[in-house]
């Protein structure tokens, strides 16, 4: 223990300081080109009656106004996806693997602006902006490739004059509604294997990052991909209920898929319940991160700090619960302290070595305080952070003497708020970690082979990350378990939520 009185006596919590890079006004300087700001719907960039605002959320400026859209436009983009699914689905193969193709490589071409409004409409940093849209494109990439490989079957008949066949084939039209802490990737991870398969999408991106989703739309213009494939319907957050409602309600609709919070996707499915919709549902997590006395400390703050400070805590898959165990609680937090001291810089993402960013809003940055004030009046310590900045700045926050009654731990928090829990035993681990109604993503530490696939498969969620804090790829399949969602993204799996088996039965063929 007495490394870790050290520490709490050492570092004390500093106040919040704007830096200067902070109070700079920053230009997005992107080709006006790929800054649209109308509805994209039958291959036509439409006005609407009203438009809504686009702000930076680093300094509240504002980047643009968008086309408002509402049941009118939503109704006229489902028409028109519909009309092209019947043309689409036609499309071979290859016509449709080359088309993804060509969008996959405008995405590497105009990269760099593709990457600059992602940071000034979600406010991560540049860095990590590109990394998305590199992961983005991935996605229309490896679905290029897997539209060729929607194998259907030939099976084994009992009957002489009878041949079994079962075939693949697309749904139909798909509601897209994505969320705004991957503007880009959480499109193309969708709409790449649903045109993959042959189905149309309407897309509706979050009202907070519209701009990813209308510059997707011109490349995929430029790509070649014909009028009512790929349509977006941006609208404020006063419309989004309509407007998803008419996404999945309309009969014409197949199928909805969902990247966002648990109790939106539970309204979506009773939307999407009447006409019983083909539904694929990504939604909220609260990942535990365990490091077991056999971890390598080194390698597990290295894993926690990729896992926690990503896009600022913002993402579905970051790392919410952490759980030490007591050989190597004080190593591993002292450890964390310094890590963060050094790795982390909060600022406008466009600065260069900023690592923080803003948190997408007011409200987002008040849900962390609220659970730092919860800690701290339970009894939680502060070792790092724990103030709020100006507009929706964080500081990277680090508590200890965590127990499982906080709300930190309870609520998913979707901020650079990190919690460690301290635990004796492997069974007392599980037990935490599991008990929640949520299993999306799990990380682990452990040097301990039995161990290792011990808890693998003993942990609740849809993922498992061991001795690694970051796991997404277009290659593996994403997706969770119990109240995390439906289905799964990525992967040669991802492509079969938009395709449905037809069994044919070829009979009369005895000679």
């Amino acid at each position: 223990m007495g490394s870790f009185c050290l520490l709490r006596t050492r570092f004390l919590l500093r106040p919040f300081v704007p830096s200067a890079a902070m109070q700079r006004t920053y230009s997005l300087d992107v080709s006006p080109e790929l800054v649209r700001n109308q509805a994209y719907i039958d291959g036509r960039w439409t006005s609407a009656a009203a438009d809504f605002p686009v702000l930076d959320p680093a300094s509240g400026a504002l980047i643009a106004r968008v086309a408002d859209c509402g049941p009118a436009e939503a109704k006229q983009a489902v028409d028109a996806a519909y009309k092209a699914f019947h043309t689409w689905k036609q499309q071979t193969a290859k016509e449709r693997s080359d088309l993804l193709r060509r969008w996959y490589e405008l995405m590497v071409k105009h990269k760099d602006e593709l990457a600059r409004i992602v940071t000034f409409e979600c406010g991560k940093p540049l860095p990590e902006a590109l990394g998305e849209v590199g992961y983005s494109a991935g996605f229309l990439e490896w679905y290029s490739e897997e539209a060729r490989r929607c194998y259907g079957d030939v099976v084994p008949s009992p009957f002489r004059d009878r041949k079994i066949l079962l075939l693949k084939q697309p749904v139909g039209v798909a509601s897209i509604i994505t969320p705004w802490n991957f503007p880009s990737a959480m499109i193309t991870r969708k709409v790449g294997a649903a045109l993959a398969a042959g189905c149309t999408v309407v897309v509706k991106p979050a009202e907070d990052t519209p701009l990813s989703a209308l510059a997707l739309a011109q490349l995929a213009d430029q790509a070649g991909i014909p009028a009512g494939v790929f349509n977006v319907v941006p609208c404020s957050r006063e419309k989004t209920p309509a407007v998803g409602e008419v996404l999945c309600t309309d009969p014409l609709v197949a199928k909805v898929s969902f990247t966002g919070s648990t109790a939106t996707g539970k309204i979506l499915l009773r939307h999407a319940a009447d006409t019983v919709k083909k539904v694929s549902m990504e939604l909220g997590g609260n990942a535990p991160f365990i490091v077991f006395n056999s971890a390598d400390v080194d390698k597990a703050v290295a894993g926690a700090m990729g896992s926690k400070f990503r896009n600022t805590g913002q993402t579905c898959v970051c790392s919410n619960r952490f759980l030490v165990q007591s050989g190597v609680h004080d190593a591993f937090v002292e450890k964390l302290a310094v890590a963060m001291d050094a790795q982390l810089r909060m600022g406008h993402g466009a600065e260069p070595g900023v690592t923080q960013g803003p948190l997408i809003n007011a409200r987002a940055a008040e849900k962390v305080v609220h659970q730092v004030e919860d800690a701290v009046s339970r009894g939680a310590r502060v070792l790092r952070g724990g103030k709020r900045g100006e507009g929706s700045y964080m500081e990277p926050t680090l508590l200890t003497g965590v127990t499982t009654e906080m709300l930190c731990t309870k609520e998913e928090t979707f901020g650079p708020l990190l919690p460690v829990i301290r635990f004796n035993t492997e069974r007392e681990a599980l037990a935490i970690a599991n008990a929640t109604d949520v299993g999306l993503a799990g990380y682990f530490f452990s040097q301990d082979v039995s161990q290792i696939w011990r808890v693998a498969e003993a942990l609740e969620t849809g993922m498992v990350g061991v001795n690694e804090g970051l796991l997404s790829t277009p290659e593996a399949a994403f997706g969770g378990v119990k109240q995390s969602g439906l289905g799964s993204e990525g992967s040669k799996y991802g492509i079969q939520e938009y395709l449905h088996i037809k069994y044919m039965c070829f009979g009369g063929l005895e000679a």
